[in-house]
């Protein structure tokens, strides 16, 4: 038995907290659900000021930040490429993605894509704090769910044995997915 009901919520840190609760509402139309600030951490009993903030990411899903004033500036982990680590936020439609890609891009903000992973076509972008996030639009069959699902298991024993991309799933980049 699967003992995790759902994620409760996932946090990062960010560097202003007011910001981040208006650049979320702005752009991606989260809502400032809860702050939650002490000069202690309760868990580990340590005295260093924070702001918590959680902002509601749809359907049950919370996206909260901390910001730790007394902290060095936050960076990012110097071996891992940028692309690697992001948050990726699901959409209802591609019409909803390019809406938020055209505010994003109207207020400045660099954006790449949309890209085409067939299953799913996404944009990226980072928030103001450095995090990268993308917006994903699914467009996906269950055929191509099925051919992904048949071939997963596949796939991570080749990678285990190799390191090497394996090669069962290809069509989804090279276009060569027929229906």
């Amino acid at each position: 038995m699967q003992p995790i009901k759902r994620i409760h919520h996932v946090a990062y840190r960010c560097k202003d907290a007011k910001e981040t609760v208006e650049w979320y509402q702005k752009y991606l139309g989260m809502n400032f659900i809860l702050a939650i600030a002490e000069d202690q951490v309760p868990s580990t009993k340590e005295p260093d000021p924070y702001m918590h903030i959680f902002l509601d990411a749809g359907n049950g899903s919370v996206l909260a930040f901390f910001e730790l004033p007394t902290k060095p500036e936050m960076g990012r982990d110097p071996n891992t490429p940028v692309w690697t680590q992001h948050l990726a936020l699901e959409v209802e439609s591609l019409d909803v993605m390019m809406a938020v890609k055209a505010k994003l891009e109207a207020d400045g903000i660099s954006v790449v894509g949309p890209t085409d992973h067939t299953i799913f076509k996404s944009i990226y972008f980072f928030d103001p704090s450095g995090h990268r996030l993308e917006l994903a639009a699914n467009t996906g069959t269950p055929k191509m769910a099925k051919m992904l699902d048949d071939v997963k298991w596949e796939m991570l024993n080749e990678w285990a044995r190799t390191k090497r991309a394996p090669q069962h799933a290809r069509w989804m980049h090279d276009g060569s997915y027929t229906a």
